[in-house]
């Protein structure tokens, strides 16, 4: 049976939990659209968070990868369109690390498209009534460190699709009357994105829904 890898990452920035490391947990084991689910968490530490992402994809592989991550103040599941060469923190990782004006591959192209159908993703999301947009940027944290790294590492992979989607706040962090989203709706959410994901071989070519 084929195999799908969802990451997530530990908790950061003073979090005790963090919604893509229970999503990924959740949905490990699981069988989506004929795909055994392969759930994994990411250290939140650039350099390290790629390496292990490398080391799954090599050990675990999968036709699918998506890596999810934690963007508080969104108010929806949003999959990421582009991922760019730049790491530029504006905290400290959970190591310590804080790099600045740095590229994530030294001598990499300045930016990476999705492999995901990002848009059939969306649509299908807003069919069942769970918010979802296009995002248009992953930032420069670890979130798309790993992104980018990501799509790096499957440039000559034609066989592996892959990409990132950030999740919201659960109810739990956000402060009060602040966006977020219950654990269960994430994971309903994820489990939607990976049969599209396996479903769909060209995306949506629509206008509008998207997050900046």
């Amino acid at each position: 049976m084929k195999t799908v890898l969802i990451t997530g990452f530990e908790p950061f920035a003073g979090e005790q939990i963090n919604p893509s490391q229970e999503v990924a947990r959740a949905l490990d084991g699981r069988v989506i659209a004929g795909r055994e689910i392969i759930g994994a968490t990411l250290p939140c530490v650039f350099g390290a968070a790629r390496y292990e992402l490398a080391r799954l994809v090599r050990t675990q592989h999968p036709s699918v990868v998506i890596c999810l991550g934690l963007a508080g103040g969104r108010a929806e599941i949003t999959p990421e369109r582009v991922a760019i060469n730049v790491d530029d923190a504006r905290i400290p990782d959970n190591a310590g690390g804080q790099p600045v004006d740095l590229p994530v591959i030294r001598g990499g192209p300045a930016a990476y498209w999705s492999r995901l159908p990002v848009k059939a993703i969306v649509a299908a999301l807003r069919e069942r009534k769970i918010p979802a947009a296009v995002s248009q940027t992953a930032g420069t944290f670890v979130c798309n460190h790993v992104f980018y790294a990501l799509l790096h590492l499957l440039r000559w992979q034609r066989g592996i699709r892959g990409g990132f989607i950030h999740l919201p706040y659960l109810p739990e962090q956000a402060r009060p009357g602040g966006p977020s989203l219950p654990l269960a709706t994430m994971i309903d959410g994820i489990a939607c994105a990976i049969e599209v994901t396996v479903k769909v071989r060209r995306d949506l070519r629509t206008t509008g829904g998207a997050v900046q």
